[in-house]
C-alpha cells in the first residue's frame, strides 16, 4: 500500500531542476530518504526499499549526494568500534 502525498511548490523551484514535476517529486523523495539515512533514522536496507532500488543503486545514490554509506556516529569512533 502507498500513499500520494501532495507538496506545494513554487514554479521556478520546478524549473531549476529541469521543469518536470515527476522527476522533481522523485529527487524531493530521493532527498529526503538520503537525509534520513545519513541521520540514522533509516538503515541501508530500509531506505532503498522504500526507493524501491537495489542497495547498489542506494550506493550510487548516496555518493550521488555526498554522504557516506557507513554509518557510525562520532562516538562510536571514537570508541573505536566499527
Amino acid at each position: 500500500m502507498s500513499k500520494q502525498v501532495t507538496v506545494e511548490v513554487p514554479d521556478h523551484a520546478v524549473k531549476m531542476f529541469g521543469g518536470n514535476e515527476a522527476s522533481f517529486g522523485r529527487e524531493m523523495y530521493e532527498t529526503a530518504v538520503v537525509k534520513w539515512f545519513d541521520e540514522f533514522l533509516l538503515s541501508q536496507g530500509q531506505a532503498s526499499e522504500l526507493l524501491g532500488i537495489s542497495r547498489s543503486e542506494f550506493h550510487d545514490l548516496l555518493f550521488r549526494h555526498k554522504v557516506s554509506p557507513i554509518q557510525i556516529t562520532p562516538e562510536e569512533l571514537a570508541a573505536g568500534r566499527l
